[in-house]
């Protein structure tokens, strides 16, 4: 299980209806071989993500990572945040290519034991996940977080309505106003005052939403050399303003799996200096003095929300 503290049998069995991995591999050989001609030699891994699950392959396509969802009424965002991966690359940012079918789709709805699955089949990229310690990767997620962006910019409305969540629907400040309203917990106090200060200071945000990663953090960045060579996973993608991104990004970038510790202050100092230097070498619209004032708010509210009891509460806290 990637997050989750359940058995990961039952899972398996349950959710979609695999009596174990080996029946969950022998599944996914049939489905390559049949509508993508690739066959499979063996399979390394099998990882369960709530209703999703991942496998790693050895196949005579190469490495691959087959991802599949039995959660239905996602398939529609699914199958275009895979088109949206095919986009990115062909804009020349580094991602993992999804390989088309044998009918040119990227991502094909199946039969599996309970019911229809969503299935993806994405090259293995050679990389390690970002390390926030790693100043000089960082600095280049931040150049790759902007390209990224650039990239999505002309990519709006590619998504289906049912993805659009709060991040979409709502304007930063009403979005914020609500949170300190109706679900600030109280953990520090002060940093809440800040907020709320900063609120009433705040310019308008005037720069039109569009098209974010709304996921960028460590577990869906591969690295090497210092320099990014994937950006994973757009499941999550929505409209949003560009900077919201940048400042969610800022505080969850350390963040992996069940590792879910603050993004120290150099990281993020690196990760804003990365995006801010690429806008400027890509000759993009560099950052506004309001979406600047808007960095450090969101960045304080995305930080003041992560805040939980626990045993790295502390750690949380002192970020703010």
């Amino acid at each position: 299980m990637l997050w989750e503290d359940v058995d990961p049998l039952a899972a398996l069995r349950e959710r979609f209806g695999f009596a174990d991995a080996e029946d969950a591999a022998d599944w996914v050989r049939r489905m390559l071989a049949t509508h993508w001609e690739v066959d499979v030699a063996d399979c390394v891994r099998v990882v369960l993500s709530d209703r999703n699950v991942i496998a790693w392959l050895q196949s005579s396509a190469g490495p691959l990572v087959v991802k599949w969802s039995c959660d239905v009424p996602r398939f529609p965002a699914l199958e275009a945040s895979t088109e949206l991966l095919s986009e990115l690359d062909r804009k020349g940012v580094p991602v993992a290519a999804p390989l088309p079918s044998r009918d040119a789709r990227v991502r094909r709805e199946l039969a599996g034991p309970l019911g229809p699955l969503s299935l993806a089949v994405l090259p293995e990229v050679d990389g390690h996940w970002l390390d926030v310690d790693d100043l000089a990767a960082v600095r280049d997620a931040g150049a790759a977080l902007a390209r990224v962006h650039a990239a999505l910019r002309s990519c709006s409305g590619r998504l289906p309505a049912p993805t659009a969540g709060a991040t979409a629907q709502e304007e930063p400040a009403d979005r914020i106003r609500r949170w300190l309203a109706q679900s600030d917990r109280g953990a520090v106090p002060e940093a809440s005052q800040r907020l709320a200060h900063l609120l009433e200071q705040a310019p308008a945000l005037t720069a039109e939403p569009q098209l974010v990663h709304h996921d960028f953090r460590s577990a869906n960045i591969l690295v090497r050399d210092s320099a990014v060579v994937a950006v994973l996973d757009l499941d999550e993608a929505e409209p949003a303003h560009r900077v919201d991104d940048l400042a969610r990004a800022s505080v969850y970038l350390a963040t992996r799996f069940r590792d879910w510790g603050p993004t120290p202050a150099p990281a993020r100092e690196a990760l804003r200096a990365g995006y801010e230097a690429a806008l400027a070498s890509d000759g993009a619209a560099p950052l506004s003095e309001a979406e600047s004032a808007w960095a450090e708010l969101l960045t304080l509210w995305y930080g003041l929300a992560a805040v939980r009891s626990g045993p790295r509460r502390e750690e949380w806290a002192a970020t703010l």
